[in-house]
């Protein structure tokens, strides 16, 4: 089989089984979130907390909810972490340090999964399950109550604005949605090797004839929810491409498709929930260029022969796992930079400049192709109404989406959601640059402009880019155990996550409390061809504009050398 024909059966596979279930994936969740009954284990966790179900909040009270929530999820991870020394299933590991607790903490939390440390040798049997794969299911859960939150504010006329009940948003997200499908794709991934085991581990002998230890943990439990809920966070250090995390070619197609379909079919749900699905359709087929575009020219760059050790293999094979070949890398590493995952089945340090910059440059879109759970439908929707607000002026008329008028106080917020992400990038960027202390944690430096220091820059933009859109994969040359780094990075997690979504937020409130409007026969079609063309070309602009001089002296300056 030729290297062209494996890659485009991967994908059309990938792209069939998502198409198959893309209906009645997002109507179930639009059916979820619309339901008005409650479940009885839902209802007993209500009492115990006492919750009311019934009532609703405005944006200040859901806000309020989920930044309690998390920061309180911040704390107890942190802690856990501290003690976990004295705790069972310890396996002689001591309390991880403060500065990479707290790393660590605001990181899952946040639903990055960024990773400073070796997962093996740092954190427990009972840390792992109890306090990294909880956040997991939860975190991913409260980026799909924020979506859900911004298509009610589109959808309802409430004078009071409310937009839902997060508690309510984020019980039925966790235990009717990310819950029963894990456990579906942890026993697909059980069936192919994936191990489950509380032991810490076993000796072996190595082919040079020494002891070798091989650590072991539950990790088919906790890799179907790090795909499913775009988090990313291996529970062995080299991630999707250790054979205990993904040891066949068919449970690296299932974890891509994993890491995919709740993006893809929220945009079902979302067309379900406004009554009006080609919207859904229109906002899919956007996502879907962009991918593609990403996905076509990863493959070509890695597929290439620039070197003598690339021209002997055949291809750009350093960095990547032959059980997976070329394709199956450059799906995975599109696929998982598009969304807010991070995880990995090759070094994304290895790529080629021009393959490494496209992963860099998916983030750098806001990770909207297909985006986060959750994180990736409101991000392109805010990117959507700044299309209709470019458009709708063109057209000499008050802008308008699915009837509700965009007025200074929704563009506002719009914009400055947008602008959240590449302020943290590029602030990080220069500052860490200019500090003499921070050269000496690059893999890669020199002169100026000599190919070490253009690719140590790669290197400092990748990750923060990866911090600051919430998705947690590396460069792995770069070394991020400094208290600057680990503080920086830190700070760049937590805005680049809660400030959006307070954005968002108020945004949902402020389209809650209008009353839909008429279309009119001057009012932009936001459905169609037109649109899409035009909400892609404002997504590849906004970037373009921000982006273009970090990367001219990055992944351009490397791929012209």
């Amino acid at each position: 089989m030729t290297p062209a024909l494996a890659a485009g059966l991967q994908i059309a596979f990938v792209i069939a089984v998502l198409a198959v279930l893309y209906v009645p994936v997002g109507d179930y969740m639009a059916r979820v979130y619309e339901s008005r009954r409650h479940l009885r284990i839902e209802s007993v966790l209500y009492r115990l907390c006492r919750i009311n179900p019934h009532t609703e909040q405005t944006w200040y009270g859901y806000a309020g909810s989920v930044l309690g929530f998390s920061m309180a999820g911040v704390l107890f991870l942190y802690v856990l972490q501290r003690i976990q020394g004295v705790l069972p299933l310890s396996g002689d590991l001591s309390g991880v340090s403060p500065a990479v607790a707290f790393n660590t903490a605001v990181s899952f939390v946040t639903n990055t999964n960024w990773q400073s440390y070796a997962p093996e040798t740092t954190m427990s049997n009972l840390t792992q399950p109890v306090g990294l794969a909880v956040q997991n299911f939860v975190s991913a859960a409260v980026g799909m109550a924020v979506a859900v939150a911004l298509i009610r504010g589109f959808v309802r006329v409430a004078r009071g604005g409310e937009i839902g009940n997060f508690w309510v948003d984020l019980t039925r997200g966790s235990l009717r949605i990310l819950l029963p499908f894990s456990f579906v794709i942890a026993l697909i991934l059980l069936s192919q090797g994936v191990i489950q085991s509380f032991h810490t581990g076993f000796e072996s002998t190595g082919l040079d004839g020494n002891a070798v230890t091989n650590a072991l943990a539950p990790v088919a439990s906790q890799e179907a929810i790090k795909e499913l809920g775009t988090n990313g966070g291996g529970i062995l250090a080299a991630n999707s491409a250790h054979p205990f995390e993904n040891p066949t070619p068919v449970s690296n197609i299932v974890e891509i498709l994993a890491i995919l379909l709740i993006p893809v079919s929220l945009t079902r749900t979302f067309g379900t929930m406004v009554g009006d699905r080609k919207q859904g359709l229109t906002l899919l087929a956007v996502m879907g260029i962009l991918w593609g575009s990403l996905l076509a020219v990863t493959l070509a760059a890695e597929s290439g022969r620039r070197g003598v050790a690339a021209t002997a293999a055949g291809a750009m094979m350093e960095g990547k796992e032959v059980r997976f070949g070329i394709p199956g890398t450059a799906l995975f590493a599109v696929s998982t930079t598009g969304t807010s995952t991070g995880a990995v089945n090759s070094a994304h340090d290895s790529l080629s400049p021009l393959g490494g910059g496209a992963v860099l440059l998916n983030m750098l879109l806001g990770e909207i192709a297909p985006g986060g759970v959750g994180t990736g439908l409101y991000g392109i929707l805010v990117l959507a109404l700044i299309a209709v607000f470019v458009g709708g002026l063109l057209v000499g008329r008050t802008p308008e989406y699915l009837g509700k008028k965009l007025r200074q106080r929704e563009i506002t917020l719009a914009a400055l959601s947008v602008l959240v992400m590449p302020a943290l990038v590029l602030i990080g960027t220069g500052i860490t640059v200019i500090l003499s202390s921070t050269t000496g944690y690059q893999g890669n430096s020199g002169d100026p402009g000599s190919p070490g220091s253009i690719h140590g820059f790669s290197e400092v933009l990748y990750a923060f880019a990866s911090a600051s859109n919430n998705n947690g994969s590396a460069f792995g040359g770069l070394t991020v155990t400094s208290d600057w780094f680990q503080a920086a990075l830190g700070v760049c997690m937590l805005f680049g996550r809660f400030l959006p979504i307070l954005f968002v937020l108020a945004l949902a409130g402020s389209l809650a409390s209008q009353k839909k409007t008429a279309a009119g026969a001057g009012t932009l079609p936001t459905t169609g061809p037109m649109f899409t063309g035009l909400l892609t070309g404002t997504v590849v602009l906004v970037a373009a504009l921000t982006f273009f001089p970090a990367l001219a002296l990055g992944p351009i300056a490397e791929a012209l050398q």
